[in-house]
């Protein structure tokens, strides 16, 4: 482990703790990503790129107690119940450990990456209660703190039974219904960039989108990037009969709240460029794309 990095970021084997510390080590940071096992092929990937490894247990709170040992800035993200991991109470619990050891260990700023649907009432949903009651701790302990909400993930929508291999794509939003994304390239920039420029955005809470996308807008780029007609359309009432998950997102959705509340342009003007669909089409989401068409597994995490 390295003694002398400046930033340590939990969730580093996952989508967006992988990005923010790959964004700070390319803004030439040192950065110590927080991993259960280090053999792993993507920890191995980690300390590859130049990332230091420490080696812990977010069930153990003296192990992220010694992960945080001279850090200034920590990036908080846990895994969701619907990943299947944890409860959504074993994930308020680790959300409030680690912000518990960040205050006792003297960070001197701590980033938590919430959700786009956290912090504007009940939705029903635990694994977006859960961060809403994670956010409210945080921002009530005596510690420099800001809470980023990022929208829906462009990688989100290339998870299995979508029905690319079949020509089409089914989602949430109506044909003409627009819903907020977001690179997670773009989420890990904007984090890393918050990061190191803590006392600019202490206090704050920053809702993050790179786009705004509806159905046929999704219906339009898919079908470009394939060279083939993807339709687009929405979940139909049968299957959301069948299954309330889905059904309560749709719902959340059609009220707005899922839908997105970031001030975009304000986002671009801080944060630089953002990608559009179709440029994540053409970049890092290609081989994901292209893996989903031929129902290969792409690798989608749920954080």
């Amino acid at each position: 482990m390295d003694l002398t990095a400046e930033f340590l970021v939990f969730g580093a084997t996952g989508q967006q703790g992988g990005a923010v510390a790959r964004a700070l080590i390319a803004k030439g940071r040192k950065v110590r990503a927080f991993v259960r096992n280090p053999e792993s092929i993507k920890s191995k990937a980690l300390a590859a790129e130049g990332i230091s490894l420490a080696i812990g247990d977010l069930f153990d709170p003296a192990s992220i107690d010694r992960a945080m040992g001279g850090i200034a800035g920590v990036f908080s993200v846990q895994t969701s119940s619907p990943a299947g991991e944890v409860t959504d109470a074993q994930e308020v619990w680790q959300g409030k450990v680690i912000a518990d050891c960040a205050l006792r260990q003297e960070v001197r700023h701590l980033v938590y990456s919430s959700s786009g649907a956290a912090g504007k009432g009940p939705t029903g949903m635990g694994h977006f209660d859960s961060k809403s009651e994670i956010e409210v701790y945080v921002q009530s302990l005596p510690i420099m703190s800001t809470v980023t909400r990022p929208a829906s993930f462009m990688e989100m929508m290339l998870l299995p039974g979508m029905g690319l291999p079949q020509g089409e794509f089914t989602f949430f939003m109506r044909p003409e219904q627009s819903m907020q994304m977001i690179a997670v390239d773009d989420l890990g920039r904007i984090n890393a960039e918050i990061l190191m420029a803590g006392e600019r955005f202490a206090g704050k809470t920053i809702e993050i989108a790179g786009t705004s996308v509806t159905g046929k807008d999704v219906e339009r780029a898919f079908t470009n990037a394939a060279g083939r007609r993807i339709a687009y359309r929405r979940f139909p009432q049968e299957l959301l009969a069948k299954n309330p998950f889905l059904n309560r997102l749709e719902e959340l959705l059609d009220s707005g709240l899922l839908a997105g509340a970031a001030d975009i342009p304000a986002i671009e003007r801080e944060f630089g460029h953002l990608t559009s669909l179709v440029e994540w089409l053409e970049g890092h989401g290609k081989p994901l794309f292209e893996a989903a068409l031929k129902d290969e597994k792409a690798e989608v995490a749920l954080r």
